[in-house]
């Protein structure tokens, strides 16, 4: 069986009832909606979807566009949050379409691209920097987004990011607890935003201990293994070490690691090392790391709900969700700064 009219017939409801309820519409009731995917799947129902896209105007697919690095294929992070991104569109018969950009492209200039052709309904951008063109650009093609991090482009729009000062703050306690004075920060080296947020944090963190702020103990590095081992060959060259260093990036911690084994320097007996997110290739680490977890599925939901929740087929469904929030980490506490001077 196929055309919505046939099963619209069989039902004896009208057409824009059953459009609405395949649709995943709020304005359907549960008993309703149930019957209708029901006898769809009973009578083998299967919609036109170019046609119904070309009536709508409508893809019925959010994009969610990640810029390509040569750390991108080593980290999980995105496929956690891919996984609760989708389980939300999932409610509304939306689906998810990942945006690759690659490094040789401008991501403005890729965006401007995608927004021409009309590929996506909505759109999730990542790896915001201080100033984006994106922003600029989605606001004034009147496209839905919501972006994972902040910007400083303009902060009208919903977002949602880390609570990087949360954890450059708790992070810096507990080292000057421990009695180090002397704390060095790894940070990206690109021009997003996260990095500047975080050292600011770590900055005014100092401050409050009332410890100088020095920018010779803040290493730039690529957000990788390599750049940890760039970030401890850098700090070991220094006329005083650090006694303690916080990174910004889970992966830096693995080639920290290694460069200071090298060095014959003892994580977590010569050295206080704090890391970010807590990471599956970090967990193995002895001694064991010292880090922050992270429900990448939850990050996920709450981003599809935020965006859903300014499109006007689905806000009525999410009235309280927060357009602009930053979410939490936990403090996982291991061996690795466990030592006090």
């Amino acid at each position: 069986m196929r055309g919505i009219r046939r099963l619209a017939q069989h039902l004896d409801i009208s057409i824009g009832t059953v459009s609405r309820a395949l649709n995943g519409r709020p304005d359907v009731n549960e008993i309703t909606r149930k019957r209708v995917l029901a006898a769809a799947a009973e009578l083998g129902y299967a919609p036109n979807q170019s046609g119904r896209s070309l009536r709508q105007g409508t893809s019925n697919t959010i994009g969610f566009m990640i810029e390509l690095s040569a750390d991108t294929a080593a980290d999980t992070f995105f496929m956690g949050v891919f996984d609760g991104v989708q389980s939300a569109f999932a409610r509304h018969k939306l689906d998810l379409v990942v945006l690759p950009c690659s490094t040789d492209e401008d991501p403005a200039a890729y965006l401007q691209r995608v927004v021409a052709r009309r590929l996506v309904d909505a759109m999730i951008i990542s790896a915001t920097q201080h100033h984006d063109k994106r922003v600029e650009l989605l606001n004034k093609a009147n496209i839905p987004f919501i972006a994972l991090g902040r910007s400083g482009t303009d902060d009208r729009h919903p977002w949602i990011d880390l609570d990087f000062e949360g954890v450059a703050n708790l992070a810096v306690d507990r080292l000057v607890e421990h009695g180090h004075r002397r704390i060095a920060l790894g940070i990206p080296r690109s021009g997003i935003n996260l990095g500047l947020v975080f050292r600011d944090a770590y900055k005014a963190a100092l401050q409050r201990h009332g410890i100088p702020f020095d920018p010779d103990l803040v290493i730039r590095a690529s957000s990788s293994e390599q750049g940890g081992y760039q970030i401890a060959d850098e700090l070991l060259k220094l006329k005083q070490r650090p006694t303690a260093v916080l990174l910004n990036y889970e992966l830096m911690a693995i080639g920290l690691y290694r460069r200071l084994y090298d060095a014959g320097v003892q994580p977590g007996r010569d050295i206080a090392v704090v890391g970010f997110r807590e990471e599956p290739q970090a967990r193995f680490l002895t001694p064991t790391l010292t880090c922050f977890r992270l429900e990448l599925r939850d990050l996920g939901v709450a981003l599809a709900e935020s965006l859903l929740a300014t499109l006007p087929a689905f806000g009525a469904s999410y009235p309280h969700v927060i357009a602009q929030k930053v979410w939490p980490l936990e403090l996982i506490p291991g061996e690795s700064d466990a030592f006090r001077l």
